[in-house]
């Protein structure tokens, strides 16, 4: 058995220095339930794991009104559907902060971790993307917003290099008029993995969407950000026939696999209903803050 440094950083710029030194021998432990169960299965070989919960930055969860939200990346779920305020202004983040995993991993397991772990199934991802959320990642030249879409770039993979490290996640402000919704279907009531997922929002204005955005979970390599289908909703009523339209390409767009947990049929026809029924909830959310 080779043995591991386990190296615990206190600052930004520390934990930068580590990961350049070890380059892709070296994962950032957030919460660490992907991380450690993915270390025990063989996945990876590392040198050090570097532990982001004793960085300042990886754990400030922030709200107000005039900011929006920042969530540090090592913040773990509760902390986040645990806050009142929270939680009443972003009803579609906390969709999915509490139902990753168990109230367990919940505990530990966080939306930055969430992220950086790239599963094409992740749950956090869609919803992210669908409150336009940005990922500010640290360098040796410095922090840098990237939209959390461009994120994930293949199963496990993302576009970071080394010596980066997701230091937080930004989420705008919600405005009036705003509602979100992540909805996904699974064989057991908790617990397991999306079949498929569908995180959606749309801006409301005088009856009319002004901007939607909708994403999709385990149809892709890579949660699968499907502008056409937002963009079909903008300057038109939310009616059943538009949503059905915006659904409709949703499901197009899916380029799901068949395995044992579904076919390519059955998870596109999820993609079309998922979409659907989360547009009807995000619009429903959204004329309750007009």
């Amino acid at each position: 058995m080779n043995s591991i440094d386990y190296i615990r950083p206190t600052t930004v710029d520390e934990a930068v220095s580590l990961l350049t030194k070890y380059k892709d021998k070296a994962r950032v432990l957030a919460g660490g339930t992907d991380l450690i169960v993915q270390m025990r299965g063989g996945r990876y070989q590392l040198e050090a794991v570097i532990d982001g919960k004793h960085i300042e930055e990886l754990n400030q969860l922030t709200y107000s009104k005039q900011n929006g939200l920042t969530i540090g990346a090592a913040v773990p779920c509760h902390r986040i559907y645990g806050d009142a305020k929270i939680a009443e202004a972003y009803p579609g983040i906390m969709d999915s902060a509490s139902l990753i995993g168990g109230i367990q991993i919940q505990g530990r397991a966080s939306l930055g971790g969430n992220l950086m772990n790239a599963a094409p199934s992740a749950d956090a991802i869609p919803t992210l993307i669908a409150h336009n959320a940005i990922a500010n990642i640290a360098s040796a030249k410095g922090i840098q917003a990237v939209p959390v879409e461009d994120i994930c770039s293949g199963p496990g993979r993302t576009t970071l290099a080394s010596g980066e490290i997701l230091v937080s996640i930004s989420v705008p402000a919600p405005s009036k008029g705003f509602g979100a919704r992540y909805i996904r279907f699974i064989p057991r009531n908790e617990m397991d993995i999306a079949v498929a997922g569908a995180g959606v929002s749309v801006q409301l204005n005088d009856g009319k969407v002004q901007a939607a955005r909708v994403a999709l979970a385990s149809v892709a390599p890579t949660p699968l950000f499907v502008e056409a289908a937002g963009n079909a909703l903008v300057g038109k009523e939310p009616s059943d026939e538009n949503i059905q339209a915006a659904a409709e390409l949703a499901k197009e767009a899916a380029t799901p696999i068949t395995d044992m947990r579904g076919t390519i049929e059955f998870r596109k026809h999820l993609c079309e209903v998922l979409t659907r029924r989360a547009l009807h909830t995000a619009v429903e959310r959204a004329r309750e803050e007009n």
